[in-house]
């Protein structure tokens, strides 16, 4: 299962981090729909149910749009069926948090958006699980590995040459080498209340059997999403039909993980203490990573003023900290990560 995220990028970075090549090879940057990018707020700790940022083709919104041109767009986590005749959508009785892929033709409220081609790409720093220790539960940050060069290839916005975001020193324009965001598999619908209103988009992630290095915390695991080719794939509904799409919901064995600590079991934590890596047997930091050394590299070295905080109840305003050379690597960017409020 996937029960708890963190996506901790702002919104330009996203986009920056989702770059792709349509099929005639150009690099793109998609570009947020409409009034989405203020739907998204940044999380160390998001839970179903609310706003996370996906990836979709363009022509779910456009008709005219090019099939393998693709926008980003915030989405309520827990599918709502464009069916469902109650009109508030915590009146479910069930949940579609996830979607498990060995059901997905045989439910109604999956197999529709399937057939439609509404397909999109979940989009994470990570996800939580939680492995059963004794009488308690230990949970895990479970991710990309984040070494040197690990990013998809990224260079310049097709799109509008103008808008490349920030660089790091050395960096070409438009280039992305920071955190290698998390790319599972789902499926999306568009409900509408009854009684008229704003369309809710809404989406489930699809789940499969976890990969052999996950197996001892769950048996469940995100279907994840290998590289530019797999999300294009995934995401092209005009070019890969649905069975064919289905084939690239596989166990990867391809995820890192880390102890975290308890507090990210309450969903009011919404901390950097969040990912911070735990020793099981000390209670103390563990050494850093290939992984976390990656993600402190990029955050550091880039301009602090970038690196701003949502002032909304999923992020807590926190005052700034000056990482000590004695602190583990993922620590110092947990701590020097978010240095100003964010502003609209």
């Amino acid at each position: 299962m996937c029960g708890r995220t963190a996506c901790t990028l702002a919104p330009d970075e996203v986009r920056r981090a989702c770059t792709y090549r349509n099929r005639g090879g150009k690099r793109r940057k998609p570009r947020w729909r409409d009034g989405d990018a203020d739907k998204y707020r940044p999380s160390y700790n998001k839970n179903p149910q609310s706003m996370s940022p996906v990836l979709l083709s363009q022509r779910h919104f456009d008709k005219d749009a090019p099939v393998d041109k693709f926008v980003l767009a915030s989405m309520r986590w827990g599918l709502v069926p464009s069916w469902f005749k109650e009109d508030d959508p915590s009146k479910m009785r069930y949940n579609t948090s996830n979607c498990r892929s060995e059901n997905i033709l045989e439910k109604k409220s999956y197999k529709d958006p399937l057939k439609k081609g509404q397909r999109c790409v979940v989009l994470a720093d990570g996800f939580y699980e939680w492995m059963r220790v004794e009488k308690t539960k230990q949970p895990f940050f479970i991710y990309f590995p984040q070494t040197h060069g690990s990013s998809q290839e990224k260079t310049g916005d097709q799109d509008d040459p103008k808008t490349s975001a920030r660089s790091k020193e050395g960096e070409a324009p438009g280039k992305w080498s920071g955190w290698r965001l998390l790319t599972m598999a789902g499926l999306f619908d568009c409900w509408t209340p009854p009684g008229g209103g704003e369309p809710l988009y809404s989406y489930s992630v699809i789940t499969v059997n976890a990969s052999p290095n996950l197996q001892n915390i769950h048996d469940r695991m995100p279907a994840i999403l290998d590289g530019e080719d797999e999300v294009r794939r995934w995401l092209d509904f005009g070019e890969v039909k649905s069975l064919d799409a289905l084939k690239l919901l596989q166990s990867k064995n391809i995820l890192t993980f880390h102890p975290v600590s308890s507090l990210v079991n309450n969903t009011r934590n919404n901390s950097p203490e969040c990912l911070q890596p735990v020793d099981l047997g000390s209670k103390k930091e563990p050494k850093p990573t290939a992984s976390s050394k990656r993600m402190m590299s990029w955050l550091t070295s880039s301009s602090p003023s970038k690196r701003k905080e949502s002032s909304t109840p999923e992020s807590k305003e926190r005052k700034a900290e000056t990482p000590s050379k004695s602190k583990g690597a993922l620590q110092q960017w947990l701590h020097g990560a978010n240095k100003k409020q964010r502003t609209k």
